[in-house]
């Protein structure tokens, strides 16, 4: 099936409440792959969007007490509508304000897809995670050894909430509540690219409107598109100024069968 050409060809409009560092970064990857954003957070605009939408970004990147009632006004609208709704929790674990209200957002909205590090997974999971404020833990990274344990508290949380669960890291893990996929596409240099999770959670929200009968799988093949276009930026790249910038051309320039071909992807019943 072509994840990336549904795209393009229903171009499904974001709306996005996300944070203020990378919005910029956030709507030119959702342009590269495709889609349409539109940022607005104001209470007296943001609900109403929904209304000309195809989905929604909520990110808690930099919180304030006005930006949360548009999330929680807008999600509930847009679940009204049966759009698709994606959770990017950032900073999830670092502050009690922080996970109050996470908490908040996850009980009154319904999402498609919760998408985070793994400390920030493990918060929401009520994991002990050690997060690095919207960072994760070199301690709380998933290996090879503890994929079990990931597989455990992400299957959980995505029976609990019926979403699908990303983490992303070294490995990332793609899990529902009967499958597990990991993928290891990417470079290290890109954890030096601010937003580039945030960008991520763009293409999630796009990949799972164009594909809504293959929603485990629109994740899936949003993170290995994004993950992918990093290994091909880093050919040519001279620092992380230009990967940044290389990152977004490789988006733009991702294909269905790039993906088929660079993919590295294993699959897990659970």
């Amino acid at each position: 099936m072509g994840f990336i050409n549904n795209i393009r060809e229903k171009s499904p409009l974001i709306h996005f409440i996300t944070n203020y560092v990378t919005v910029n970064d956030v709507a030119n990857a959702t342009l590269a792959i495709g889609a349409s954003p539109i940022m607005t957070d104001e209470i007296n605009d943001a609900p109403d969007m929904q209304n000309i939408c195809n989905a929604l970004v909520i990110n808690t990147g930099t919180l304030n007490k006005n930006t949360v009632v548009s999330m929680i006004e807008s999600g509930k609208r847009a679940n009204e509508l049966g759009h698709v709704v994606v959770l990017d929790p950032c900073g999830a674990g670092a502050t009690p304000y922080r996970n109050e209200v996470i908490k908040k957002l996850m009980d009154e909205i319904k999402f498609d897809c919760i998408k985070g590090n793994i400390s920030e997974i493990k918060a929401l999971a009520n994991v002990s995670s050690k997060t690095k404020g919207v960072d994760a833990s070199e301690a709380d990274q998933a290996t090879r050894k503890n994929l079990k344990d990931v597989f455990k508290f992400a299957k959980d949380l995505s029976k609990a909430t019926g979403a699908v669960i990303a983490i992303t890291g070294v490995i990332d893990v793609i899990v529902d509540k009967n499958t597990a996929y990991i993928t290891d596409n990417g470079c290290k240099e890109m954890r030096a690219i601010t937003g580039t999770g945030c960008m991520t959670a763009g293409v999630i929200a796009a990949s799972i409107v164009a594909n809504r009968d293959n929603r485990l799988e629109a994740v899936l093949n949003s993170i290995v598109a994004v993950g992918l276009s990093g290994e091909l930026a880093k050919e040519y790249a001279k620092g992380t100024g230009s990967l940044h910038i290389g990152l977004i051309d490789e988006l733009s320039n991702m294909t269905d069968e790039k993906i088929e071909k660079g993919a590295k992807v294993e699959k897990f019943e659970i």
